[in-house]
C-alpha cells in the first residue's frame, strides 16, 4: 500500500500549531507493515488544497487528509474534495444527525456555521467523530481512497483506532509487526548496543533492535515480522531482559514514578518527601500516577532554611556550619519527613539548581540526596550539569530509581549516577 498524508491549515504553516498528528498516523500503522510514503502540508488556499489532492492521488492507494472540516470559512477540505471529485457540495443526512445530536447535547443551538459542518461531496461517506462536530469523509477519487479528517488530535486518534485502520487492515493484509518496547533507565543507547555486541552476538537478522531517546526513560525497541513474530519476542526477550537488568523498568507505557509506586505497592511500603530544590517535583510525579494514595501520604516542600527548621525539625545548627546543601541537612529532611507522615521510606533532596547560588566548594548543580528507611539511610552527593529544569527533572528521576533499587534489593547505584557522583 502507498499512502500519502496532506496537512492543511494557515496555522501549520505559520508554525502557530506544531504537527503531532503525523506521527500518530506514524505511530499507529506501523505495526501493519505500513507506512507513510509522502507527507505534504499545505495552507488555506482552495486552488493549492485541490491541486495537491489531484497530485497525491496520482500515485497513492490511499491519501489521508488531515484539517480542514471545521465550521469557518478557512475550512475548504470538504468544498476541495467536491472540487476534484466534480460532485457537489449538499447537505449529508448522517452528518447532520450528528451535527445536531453533538449540539443537543452540549446545550448548543446549530447555527449557520455549525452547519456547514453537514455539508459534505455528494455521494461520500463519513467516518464517525466520537468527539467533536466534525465527522470524516471518505470517497474514492482516480482509484485512491481518501479519508479526510479533523485536525484535533483527541478526533483523530479514535478515528484512527475505530474506523481507517481497520478499513485498511481488509483492504491491504500485509505483515503484521510485533513491537516490544522496553523502558530503561541508567544506560545510554550505545552503552547498550555495545553490550549487545559483546553478550549477545548471535543477534538474528530477523529482530531489529531500535532505540528512542528521551528523559528520563530510554526506550528499547524489538521489531520482528511475519507469521508468527510474536513467538520470536518471546524466545528472545528473556535475554535481553537478562542483559538490562536492573537498569530494565519493564514494558511501556512504564515511568519511573509508576516503577518506584509499584515497587512499594509490592512491598507494602509507604513512601514520603521532603524536597527543596525541586520544589514539589516529585511529589508531582508520584501523584500523577493513579493509585499513589495507596503508597504515599504526602510530602514538605522545605525550600527555605526556616521551613526545613519548623516542619522537618532540621538542626539550626547544621543549617549554620554545613549549610542547607549538605549530607547532614538532607539526612535531617528524610528523618523529619518520616516523624511526620508517619512513611517507612523517605526521599530527601537539597541542591543548587542555578543559574545563581553557587560557590567555590558547591557549585552550581551540586545535589545531596537522602533515601531509604530511618534505620537504613542512604545519602549520595552528585554534581549535575544542566541548566535548571533539566536539573530539577534529573534530580526527581535519580532520586525515585534510588528508592526502586532500595525496595527491589537491587544494585544500589545506576550505571548512569555513577558519572556524576563526588
Amino acid at each position: 500500500m502507498k499512502l500519502h498524508l496532506l496537512l492543511t491549515g494557515n496555522e501549520l504553516m505559520a508554525g502557530d500549531i506544531i504537527d503531532s498528528n503525523s506521527a500518530m498516523i506514524a505511530e499507529q500503522i506501523k505495526d501493519y507493515g505500513w507506512r507513510i510514503n509522502k507527507k505534504v502540508t499545505v495552507g488555506d488556499e482552495l486552488d493549492r488544497l485541490c491541486s495537491e489532492i489531484n497530485q497525491l492521488c496520482d500515485d497513492a492507494d490511499v491519501l489521508i487528509i488531515n484539517g480542514g472540516l471545521g465550521p469557518t470559512v478557512d475550512d475548504l477540505t470538504a468544498v476541495a474534495l467536491a472540487r476534484v471529485s466534480g460532485t457537489e457540495i449538499c447537505e449529508h443526512p448522517q452528518a447532520l444527525a450528528h451535527l445536531t445530536q453533538w449540539c443537543k447535547t452540549r446545550g448548543f443551538s446549530l447555527n449557520a456555521s455549525n452547519y456547514k459542518q453537514a455539508m459534505l461531496p455528494k455521494g461520500c461517506d463519513i467516518i464517525a467523530n466520537e468527539r467533536g462536530s466534525a465527522v470524516g469523509i471518505k470517497l474514492k477519487h482516480k482509484n485512491c481512497l481518501i479519508f479526510a479528517s479533523p485536525g484535533v488530535p483527541s478526533e483523530l486518534r479514535p478515528m484512527l483506532s475505530n474506523e481507517i485502520i481497520p478499513t485498511l487492515d481488509n483492504l491491504f493484509p500485509s505483515d503484521h509487526i510485533q513491537t516490544l518496547r522496553l523502558g530503561v533507565f541508567g544506560l545510554g543507547e550505545s552503552g547498550i548496543q555495545e553490550m549487545v555486541n559483546s553478550h549477545l552476538s548471535d543477534w538474528p537478522d530477523d529482530i531489529e533492535l531500535g532505540f528512542r531517546a528521551s528523559m528520563p526513560v530510554l526506550e528499547v525497541k524489538l521489531t520482528t515480522r511475519g507469521s508468527n513474530p510474536e513467538a520470536r519476542l518471546r524466545q528472545w526477550t528473556p535475554r535481553v531482559t537478562e542483559l538490562l537488568a536492573d537498569h530494565l523498568l519493564g514494558e511501556l507505557p512504564i515511568s519511573l514514578p509508576s516503577a518506584t509506586i509499584n515497587a512499594l505497592k509490592a512491598n507494602n511500603l509507604q513512601l514520603c518527601t521532603a524536597e527543596s530544590c525541586t520544589g514539589g517535583l516529585i511529589a508531582s510525579q508520584l501523584t500523577s500516577v493513579a493509585g499513589a494514595s495507596q503508597v504515599y501520604p504526602g510530602g514538605i516542600v522545605s525550600y527555605s532554611n526556616q521551613v526545613k527548621a519548623q516542619l522537618l525539625n532540621v538542626s539550626e545548627e547544621s543549617l549554620a556550619s554545613d549549610g542547607a546543601v549538605s549530607e547532614h541537612v538532607v539526612r535531617q529532611m528524610a528523618l523529619g519527613a518520616i516523624k511526620a507522615t508517619g512513611a517507612d521510606i523517605a526521599i530527601a533532596v537539597t541542591g543548587i539548581a542555578g543559574p545563581d547560588g553557587g560557590s567555590a566548594d558547591k557549585p552550581v548543580g551540586t545535589v545531596w540526596i537522602a533515601w531509604g528507611t530511618a534505620q537504613e539511610l542512604k545519602a549520595i552527593k552528585l554534581q549535575l550539569p544542566f541548566d535548571r529544569t533539566a536539573f530539577q527533572s534529573w534530580v526527581a528521576a535519580l532520586s525515585l530509581d534510588l528508592v526502586r533499587r532500595q525496595i527491589l534489593d537491587l544494585p544500589e547505584l545506576p550505571q548512569l549516577m555513577k558519572r556524576f557522583q563526588r
